[in-house]
């Protein structure tokens, strides 16, 4: 049996429509932000040069042992997560006593999954599916939701015209939890929504919730569906005015909206919602107490089976020693570990979460050797040595990347001895390749900034959607979650999930990378190529995750394969790290702020109570 897996190749159609072409071009004399010396620079050639390089802002420069060889540093700050404290991690939620807790709550919650509430009070049921989705607890009832959403489909949903007479509220709750699981709901339920809109009125809590649901529906549109960006937009403005007047008591509704607005759902990663809605729904009037007490304890299980892989990771990361040999790049194991719970946190997935975590610290100083400490020529070095993945001949790369390679090599190869024993499959052909197209994508960016080449906005996002190392990691984690799962819908999630993460990460760390010295990312290649400003680039940036995500939502309604599911999942959850990420426009990632400090404390270490 042959498995093949996806290719990562962008589709044929084009992301970027520019309002004019211009050639690509090399450019001899641009502004400090786009400009620097060679990547190899020696000290004699640098001249007038060599103070500027040598300042304590981010683009200062450190000697190696090799006088002769000055290099970039990005100055990111150290890990602050000691190993000691790590392995020191407890949870008091084991043992008997609250998996009989947990048995008995979970057939006390299955229980108000009622089929026939699911006939009679559709919107109740509808809540309720939403409340335990938004409560992280979903995974428990997979079957119990599937039934009663293919039920109120098939009574409500399925003749489209029948709803014409329903509230807003309920079309627009069914519309996005049964698209959410598949089912092509057509937009002209809402065709009429422009009048019922522009009658709400503002002080009927009914209508805010159906107008804040339609909101957070709009954003599982497919493109050209016209009427869902202009309830969109429409509904936008509405709620900022009721935000800003303050205009409604209900605190409850108040949070939601805030929230809405700043993310929307379909944009947040799960585990992240999971941990925001658990406080918020303490002021639901109508909270349900059961199972928020299941939720917060659920939550606390879980957390204990993830402080578990850090733990594991951790002993990993220690015995790879890149934190101490390669102290020049990013140390961020526990941000890792972060970004696998939110792209997989279900019990049975602890070896996809511990690969991913290993897959995303590895990445993070591979890539810093590429963008900031790597020589050009050591660079080819390191990318053939990838090609040829051969241990032999290793005395000829530098110190430092004899280390690197050895330990990708070494961990690369043992994911896939894995593998090999566990589910009998070869893989090591194809994450190699992987491996290879990553490095090689690398090395057409060092070589762009090594010559002060500015791509074309297309050009840069054909490359960088695989330096973003999305692909690279779904390469590697593929066989954890599909067995000979293929086809053009799959290609795509991949490909859009990787867009979505790499337009995000462009908003929120391209002045950082610049300011050290970096290739121009998306917003400045557009601005390079139009003529835009940078207001006008971030705006057209913001427009293409938008598209991407239609695009998205295409892909992942027609892929139906229950194989498939955990790997789509990965994917998207990713891209919705990113936005999370990056959303306050800041390389949170590279250098963490208290907030984002605070989310990985939230998700590994602080039980709920």
């Amino acid at each position: 049996m042959i498995f093949i897996i996806p290719q990562y190749i962008p589709p044929s159609h084009s992301f970027v429509q520019p309002s004019f072409a211009m050639s690509s071009i090399y450019i001899s004399c641009m502004s400090p932000a786009f400009s620097r010396a060679s990547r190899s620079t020696r000290i004699q050639s640098i001249g007038g040069f060599q103070n500027r390089y040598y300042s304590t802002g981010p683009t200062a420069m450190a000697v190696t042992s090799d006088a002769q060889i000055v290099r970039r540093s990005a100055n990111y700050p150290p890990s602050i997560w000691s190993y000691s404290y790590l392995q020191s991690l407890t949870n008091n939620y084991v043992g008997e006593k609250y998996e009989t807790m947990s048995h008995s709550l979970i057939e006390a919650v299955r229980k108000m999954i009622s089929e026939d509430g699911a006939v009679q009070d559709p919107l109740s049921t509808l809540e309720l599916v939403d409340d335990i989705q938004r409560l992280g607890v979903s995974y428990h009832f997979r079957d119990e939701i599937s039934i009663v959403l293919k039920m109120i489909y098939h009574c409500y949903y399925e003749v489209h015209e029948n709803l014409k007479k329903s509230d807003l509220n309920f079309r627009a709750l069914g519309f996005r939890l049964l698209r959410q699981h598949g089912y092509h709901i057509p937009q002209e339920i809402f065709e009429d929504i422009e009048y019922e809109i522009r009658n709400v009125k503002s002080h009927v809590p009914e209508d805010i919730v159906g107008m804040l649901n339609l909101y957070e529906a709009s954003f599982l549109a497919v493109e050209g569906e016209g009427i869902l960006d202009e309830a969109r937009e429409f509904i936008t403005k509405c709620l900022k005015v009721i935000l800003e007047k303050n205009s409604i008591c209900n605190q409850f509704m108040l949070m939601l909206i805030s929230h809405a607005l700043e993310l929307p759902l379909l944009w947040r990663p799960p585990r992240f919602e999971a941990i925001w809605f658990m406080e918020a729904y303490k002021m639901k009037s109508d909270m349900n107490s059961l199972l928020l007490e299941f939720a917060e304890l659920d939550f606390n299980i879980l957390q204990g089976i993830h402080q578990d892989d850090l733990k594991y990771t951790s002993r990993w990361w220690d015995g790879l020693g890149w934190d101490k040999n390669l102290s020049f790049a990013r140390d961020r194991l526990v941000e890792s570990s972060m970004w696998a719970v939110n792209a997989c946190h279900e019990p049975p997935y602890g070896v996809l979460r511990r690969s991913i975590t290993k897959l995303i610290s590895m990445i993070n100083v591979i890539d810093d050797i590429y963008d900031v400490y790597g020589t050009l020529d050591e660079l080819k070095q390191f990318t053939e040595f990838v090609k040829r993945w051969d241990s032999n001949a290793i005395e000829e790369l530098p110190h430092y990347m004899k280390i690197c390679f050895l330990g990708l090599y070494n961990t690369i190869n043992e994911m896939a001895y894995n593998t090999l024993t566990k589910n009998e499959l070869l893989v090591i052909p194809y994450v190699k390749k992987s491996w290879v197209d990553y490095c090689e994508a690398n090395m057409v960016e060092a070589e762009w900034f090594d010559s002060g080449y500015i791509p074309t906005l297309e050009e840069y996002l054909k490359n960088s959607c695989i330096t973003i190392s999305l692909p690279v990691i779904l390469s590697n984690i593929y066989f954890f979650t599909s067995h000979d799962i293929t086809g053009e819908a799959l290609k795509n999630v991949v490909h859009y999930s990787s867009m979505i993460l790499r337009l995000a990460d462009d908003l929120g760390t391209s002045s950082a990378e610049l300011e050290r010295g970096d290739i121009p990312k998306s917003i400045q290649c557009y601005m390079h190529e139009t003529g835009a400003y940078e207001e006008e680039a971030k705006a057209y940036i913001k427009k293409l995750i938008m598209r991407t995500w239609k695009r998205l939502n295409k892909e992942r309604m027609s892929v139906n394969h229950p194989d498939s599911r955990i790997f789509i999942e990965c994917a998207t959850n990713l891209g919705r790290m990113g936005q999370f990420t990056y959303n306050k426009h800041e390389d949170l990632f590279g250098s963490p702020d208290d907030w984002y400090t605070s989310q990985a404390i939230s998700l590994l270490f602080n039980p709920k109570s």
